[in-house]
């Protein structure tokens, strides 16, 4: 159990008081820790309990204490990474769906952050021990398109991108049934499960976070229907939870699907991280980059065609 005491610099004005420890305690603990530390009421904001989502001002005052429950530091491993861009400040990877993007319980080797460490060089410090690099997260099944940082400052910028949506991510998804209209949206606040740890779920509670999922069909088969879709934010498991609440879980879901017997049975999670679109946060260049649906995820695909299926 160690004792912190800070206050806010002007610098992280308007910032969420669980982003801000995060970033103030990097390097002491884990993101994990400090969420933890918050949810169990042990930081003090201005002398009261603080609220994860509260956002901080100038000379506000947290205290409190975090009970680190730091593991070894992750190792590099020499496993291959399919890479589409790098230069001296980032990297862009298609990651495929099975890979952990970093260490955590049970996940102790085999994962991205284990694959760069094993190929040296620089990487950005600022997601701490275990997350060096990590700006944004993908979910093991999920395969697709993750940027990595080298620098710091490459993190920040990049990181303001993804907190200003300013950045574009586009996803294919294979869902469950027929999705009536050609196009739509879906707003909900995704918080914790109430009961399942676990899991999300759309919320009113006062520690869920807005989330905007944009959709378009692009082609309805037997059973299932393949969309484009665009996130406005980006949300723990957010298209996810969203298509489920729509009654349209992702095929091959464990978490949100009707049945993990059907999960397993589809193979994989029908979702990839297909495009993303960024300003280089050095050069203020837009980049753009494009993942093709993996082979797995085209077979998927391909369980679900009949001649007689709809395509627009």
């Amino acid at each position: 159990m160690e004792k912190f005491d800070l206050k806010v610099p002007f610098l992280y004005v308007e910032k969420r008081a669980d982003a801000y420890l995060t970033e103030a305690l990097a390097g002491r603990f884990s993101r994990e820790e400090v969420k933890r530390a918050i949810e169990e009421g042990s930081v003090l904001l201005n002398g009261k309990p603080a609220k994860p989502g509260v956002k901080v001002k100038e000379g506000d005052r947290f205290e409190g204490e975090v009970s680190s429950s730091r593991p070894a530091a992750p190792a590099g491993e020499a496993i291959s990474l399919k890479i589409l861009y790098e230069d001296a400040d980032l990297l862009v990877i298609d990651k495929p769906c099975g890979m952990v993007v970093h260490p955590g319980a049970g996940n102790r080797s085999g994962t991205l952050v284990n694959a760069l460490l094993g190929r040296g060089g620089n990487l950005s410090g600022l997601g701490g021990e275990e997350r060096p690099g990590i700006v944004h997260r993908l979910d093991k099944d999920t395969s697709g398109i993750i940027l990595v940082a080298k620098t710091n400052r490459a993190h920040r910028r990049l990181q303001s991108q993804f907190e200003s949506r300013s950045l574009s991510k586009t996803y294919v998804a294979l869902v469950s049934g027929r999705v009536d209209f050609d196009e739509g949206h879906l707003e909900g606040s995704i918080g914790r499960h109430p009961k399942l740890r676990h899991k999300m779920a759309v919320s009113t509670r006062d520690d869920a976070k807005e989330a905007l999922t944009r959709y378009r069909v692009t082609r309805r088969l037997a059973g299932a229907t393949l969309l484009e879709v665009d996130l406005h934010s980006g949300r723990t498991h957010q298209i996810r939870v969203h298509m489920a609440h729509l009654g349209h879980p992702v095929v091959g879901d464990k978490i949100y699907g009707p049945s993990p017997a059907a999960a397993a049975a589809a193979g994989r999670l029908g979702l990839h991280a297909a495009k993303i679109v960024f300003e280089h946060p050095e050069t203020g260049k837009t980049l753009a980059f494009e993942s093709p649906l993996p082979d797995d995820f085209a077979a998927l695909i391909r369980r679900y065609e009949t001649p007689d299926a709809k395509k627009r």
